[in-house]
């Protein structure tokens, strides 16, 4: 049963949410200064924004049904990136304690690259990895390499822990299956597969731009490597095993929704089975096997609560009435502009909620507008740490080190970039054609 929606932004549980919401997000942005994990208010935030809506549903009498089909729409979403991100971090721990990081960080170090050799190394990878392995899954996994590269030089941790989250974002944007937002719109039918390959001239020239002006920040030298001192890591038994498992799993995702229209988070949980059984098999065969929930353990879980509590907040935000704002905003300045637009919204609420928004609204827009909104909502959450799954994901992982503050000082080097994404979009679908 549909249930019409009704506006509460202007009440008083309308304001009251968007002030728990902003203070929130400030206490989330602060986070090093408070010294309170982001998970915290971002959680607090969500659940609490919903018990005051509950609250004046109850002093006013009202029929609750609308917050209960509301919770359900938000839970099924929340589940989809839940599971998905659980998968994903278990399959990476897995392969740190099986060693494979390890020989991979000796087999980059050994080579005597530079520092700026493996910033552009893991940025090339991470954008070319992304439009198949989606922009999460890459970011975390060569977040986790750069760190094992070298654990303390933040010189380079920083700049290249942003040069892989940017990449990531950038890559994910021209695959429909890239990024959540591109499967979002993929899925809605706002535009065809061969579409999205159109945004690559510019999702790849402003990755480039925005790497070229980080790496200026890199330092020259290279890792610190003795070749008399330093052995080489050995991949403990079934290693190999668990990459194959993994890049398996992301295929069946892809897969699974494409041909069954299944969510992504069906296909990596079946994975998880996946590795549970080889796990079983290496004990049987009298192999050193792996225990995966040891490996569970292990896992960010302030992560995964960031994930439900913001999504939590966003969702009652649109309850409310707030996000339906966007569509007069488009209405108001026109979909190019309001597009540009959503990349610095996007930024600060996360590009999967304001996309969901912009699919609910539908504006009416050419395919050419909505892969101008894919890619904004995709680059544009580069801008801010916190504003796409990449960057929560290696803030997660690079505890400390990749920041909100770290992130904000290399900002303007983004805003860079996706100026000139934008233009070549421009040039390339309003001007030429091209599409």
């Amino acid at each position: 049963m549909e249930h019409e929606a009704i506006s509460l932004a202007t009440t008083w549980v309308g304001w009251l949410s968007l002030a728990v919401f902003v203070v929130a997000y400030y206490f989330i942005a602060a986070e090093e200064r408070y010294e309170v994990n982001k998970a915290k208010p971002a959680l607090f935030a969500g659940t609490f924004m919903f018990m005051l809506i509950g609250i004046y549903y109850a002093l006013n009498g009202m029929d609750p049904e609308p917050i209960h089909a509301e919770l359900k729409v938000l839970i099924l979403e929340i589940a989809e990136i839940f599971f998905f991100l659980l998968v994903a971090m278990t399959y990476i721990e897995t392969l740190i304690e099986r060693g494979v990081f390890d020989l991979m960080k000796y087999k980059l170090v050994s080579k005597g690259y530079t520092y700026k050799k493996l910033f552009w190394f893991t940025g090339l990878l991470a954008f070319f990895i992304s439009p198949v392995a989606d922009n999460l899954t890459t970011a975390l996994i060569l977040s986790t390499v750069l760190f094992t590269i070298d654990k303390k030089n933040l010189s380079f941790l920083v700049p290249g822990a942003i040069n892989i989250v940017v990449a990531a974002n950038a890559g994910g944007a021209w695959s429909p299956f890239g990024d959540i937002t591109t499967l979002m719109a993929w899925t809605a039918n706002k535009g065809d597969f061969i579409d999205f390959l159109y945004l690559f001239p510019a999702s790849v020239v402003g990755w480039a731009v925005t790497a070229y002006l980080l790496s200026l920040s890199v330092p020259s030298g290279s890792p610190a490597f003795d070749a008399s001192t330093e052995k080489k890591p050995k991949v403990l038994d079934g290693g190999m095993g668990v990459v194959y498992l993994g890049v398996s799993t992301i295929i069946i995702a892809v897969l699974g929704h494409q041909f069954f229209h299944f969510p992504a988070m069906w296909g990596m949980m079946f994975g998880l089975a996946l590795l549970k059984f080889y796990s079983v098999h290496l004990t049987k065969s009298g192999a050193h096997s792996f225990n995966i929930y040891v490996n569970m353990q292990k896992v960010e879980n302030d992560t995964l609560l960031f994930f439900f509590g913001i999504l939590s907040a966003v969702g009652a935000l649109h309850f409310l009435g707030f996000l339906h704002y966007i569509h007069s905003m488009y209405e108001l300045v026109g979909p190019t502009a309001a597009n540009v637009g959503v990349g610095f919204i996007s930024a600060i609420v996360d590009n999967v909620p304001v996309m969901s928004a912009i699919l609910k609204s539908s504006p009416t827009m050419g395919v050419d507008q909505w892969m101008l909104v894919t890619m904004t909502a995709g680059i544009g959450g580069s801008l801010i740490s916190f504003g796409s799954a990449a960057g929560v994901g290696v803030m997660g992982r690079l505890h400390g080190i990749y920041t909100f503050g770290s992130h904000l000082k290399h900002s303007w080097t983004i805003l860079v970039g996706y100026a000139i994404s934008i233009a070549i979009w421009y040039v390339q679908f309003q001007i030429l054609g091209i599409y």
